[in-house]
């Protein structure tokens, strides 16, 4: 058989030849956006309402995303399905692809071959049927149609509803409709696509086309084969002769197949599912238990362990993380058991000392009494053993005090007290170590109450460790003392300008016998525990005892109270930071330097011979509030509010030690962060 076209698959708008094609290529892609198109741009008025609308969509999401987050197990499960469901979709649809090319390609072998033989019967025919002589045109035509009416019915009868036929004069005109045969109650007019009809009449070969086939009787239409070529009848007349072959057949087994596919696909997705979630929760349950029980040890409860069962890999880490807890605990233990036996023995050394101490003071102040009557290295030894008794005594205090801090036994004894009053107190047994070094104590802030639920005692003790460390090592300048009171906190602050603190000190100023230089006496017959001892006293008030210090330009101290006892600190009214710190007046000099400049670019405008008019004079700035109220955020920032006189120079400088929180309240710490640093 000679065939000039392949026909393409259905859907497919052209025509091919033979077979040089496979079936059901080609095709064209549409609907698409330009490339770099949006369908909002920004800027756009629905860009807005884009986001309003996401950000509705998204809220409920939010506890979906939460657990997705939360959940490994969730998350190994649901990304096993999904690439489950592409293989299974990708297999299925090789396989689909190759059953339907399958069986098209058989219908296309078997409709060729079926076309073949009856192209040749009917040319066969035609060359056996002698023609009538002496027959009119009209007759001639007339006997031509019927000729095709009982070649179309031979045809068509051994197909037995396998394929149809259908028999058509060549399109020239007046003859298009004339001579129109067809078997099965085809529609040969809507079955036949014209492209087709033009390929067969112009060439002399056999072309095909896949189509739909429609019937004039009602029945629905249906996808087919058209095969289709040009022949002569028995009086030599051109004529179309096609064969039209149903897929019905093939469509049913194509459905089957996707039935049969799509069923093992979803059982073989959800069974990998279940396979996925029972796998993973092997290995996960072992991990939440591994979680929650490190959960149940930070918390103190050290002899929880995990259950152990088997001999594998996640056997192995449980036994490995019991053998860990195991450990853990017991060196908490022997660590908790030291810690008990150092303040059991601080305690008891102290206690024990109480006796002899008190015998040698007796015998010390009769000793010092009589001191007149001895010579003068005899007294001054005598004077000597006087001050280092007092000096032992307070050190036998403040271990007490420590120790009692240690055990957890310091109770605090709160009620509202004046600060005011407390710094006084402080300022007046202070006065004569301030004159003997020459220091003068400067107290700012003192005009308004500054009220706070607190331990008298345990605050003018913080107070007085402030203010003597600050006169020793103020180098005889002055030691400036600040209250202030903002939201829900007071605050002292105590300044001092002298030798100041290096970079990393003010980290280690509260720790226990520490001293900034080694080589320095102790001239107030200090204990090296009174800040250890602040820090307590701070911390059993629910507040914060802070240091800041650059080297040569002195340090500050700052006690935060809240004014309520049960009240959580969010800030302090007293920047930790002075404002006459070397990088605040740096910074201050810097801004003035470009003030200056800005107005000094400024062009003066020729006045010419318009008349001055006259400048209003200046009113003064009003003055600014000594606290704002708000200064204390819930982040831990502040904004604090201050009157000229409340600093003593105008603020500036690059203070080489940061702000450094020595108690263990984590608000302390963001709040100096909020600070440019």
């Amino acid at each position: 058989m000679s065939t000039g076209s392949a026909a393409p698959k259905p859907g497919d708008p052209g025509v091919r030849t033979g077979r040089t094609a496979g079936p059901g290529r080609g095709g064209s892609r549409s609907g698409r956006l330009p490339r770099g198109g949006r369908l909002f741009r920004d800027g756009a008025p629905g860009g807005p309402v884009l986001r309003l609308f996401a950000r509705w969509v998204r809220r409920p999401l939010l506890p979906a995303v939460r657990l997705w987050r939360r959940n490994i197990q969730l998350r190994i499960v649901a990304g096993t399905l999904l690439m489950s469901l592409g293989v299974v979709l990708l297999l299925g649809l090789v396989v689909i692809g190759q059953v339907r090319n399958g069986l098209l390609d058989a219908k296309e072998r078997a409709a060729q071959s079926q076309a073949a033989g009856g192209f040749s019967a009917a040319q066969d025919k035609a060359a056996t049927t002698p023609s009538a002589p002496g027959e009119q045109d009209g007759g001639r035509a007339g006997a031509s149609v019927n000729w095709r009416s009982t070649l179309v019915e031979q045809l068509a009868s051994g197909g037995q509803s396998a394929f149809n036929v259908v028999a058509l004069s060549l399109d020239t005109g007046d003859t298009a409709s004339r001579g129109v045969r067809a078997s099965g109650e085809v529609d040969p007019i809507t079955s036949i696509p014209a492209e087709l009809r033009h390929t067969v009449a112009q060439g002399t070969g056999t072309f095909q086309k896949f189509t739909s086939i429609h019937y004039t009787s009602g029945k629905a239409p249906e996808a087919g084969l058209v095969i289709g070529k040009r022949l002569n009848d028995a009086e030599g007349t051109q004529y179309e002769l096609y064969y039209l072959f149903p897929l019905t057949q093939e469509e049913d087994s194509l459905t089957l197949v996707k039935g049969t596919l799509a069923t093992a696909g979803l059982f073989v997705v959800v069974l990998l599912g279940a396979i996925a979630w029972l796998m993973v929760r092997q290995v996960v349950t072992p991990v939440r238990m591994a979680a929650g029980i490190a959960e149940r040890l930070s918390a103190g409860r050290l002899q929880e362990r995990m259950k152990v069962t088997g001999e594998d890999d996640i056997a192995r880490l449980g036994e490995a993380f019991n053998k860990m807890a195991q450990n853990l605990q017991l060196k908490i233990q022997q660590l908790e058991e030291l810690s008990r036996m150092q303040r059991r023995f601080v305690s008891d050394v102290s206690h024990e000392l109480r006796t002899p101490l008190t015998t040698v003071r007796m015998a010390a102040d009769v000793i010092h009494e009589a001191r007149v009557d001895f010579d003068p290295v005899t007294a001054r030894s005598a004077e000597l053993l006087g001050d280092q008794l007092d000096r032992f005594e307070s050190l036998l205090s403040d271990l007490l005090e420590i120790s009692r801090f240690d055990a957890g036994a310091a109770a605090l004894e709160a009620e509202p007290i004046d600060l005011r009053q407390v710094v006084r107190r402080v300022i007046g047994g202070a006065e004569p170590l301030a004159e003997r070094k020459g220091t003068r104590i400067v107290v700012v802030g003192d005009k308004q109450p500054v009220v706070a639920e607190a331990d008298a005692r345990r605050v003018e003790r913080v107070l007085r460790n402030l203010v003597v460390n600050a006169v020793e090592h103020g180098e005889g300048k002055d030691v400036v003392v600040k209250l202030a009171a903002a939201g829900g906190a007071v605050a002292v602050a105590v300044r001092d300008y002298g030798v100041g603190l290096k970079p990393g000190e003010a980290t280690r100023v509260f720790n226990r016998f520490w001293r900034a230089d080694p080589a320095r006496a102790r001239t107030t017959g200090g204990t090296g525990l009174g800040l250890s001892i602040a820090v307590e006293d701070a911390r059993l008030h629910g507040g914060w005892l802070q240091a800041w210090g650059e080297p040569g330009g002195g340090s500050q101290f700052r006690l935060t109270l809240p004014r309520t006892a049960d009240e959580p600190l969010r800030g302090s009214p007293i920047p930790l930071e002075p404002e006459d710190s070397r990088r605040n007046r740096e910074q201050a000099a810097a801004g003035r330097a470009q003030e200056n400049a800005r107005l000094a670019s400024v062009p003066v405008q020729p006045v010419g011979d318009r008349p001055q008019l006259p400048v209003p004079p200046r009113l003064p700035a009003p003055p600014r509030a000594t606290v704002d109220p708000t200064a204390l955020p819930g982040s831990g920032s502040r904004v604090v509010a201050r009157t000229p006189a409340d600093g003593d120079g105008s603020g500036g400088g690059g203070g080489a030690n940061r702000p450094v929180t020595a108690g263990d309240n984590g608000n302390a710490e963001r709040e100096d962060r909020t600070r440019g640093r």
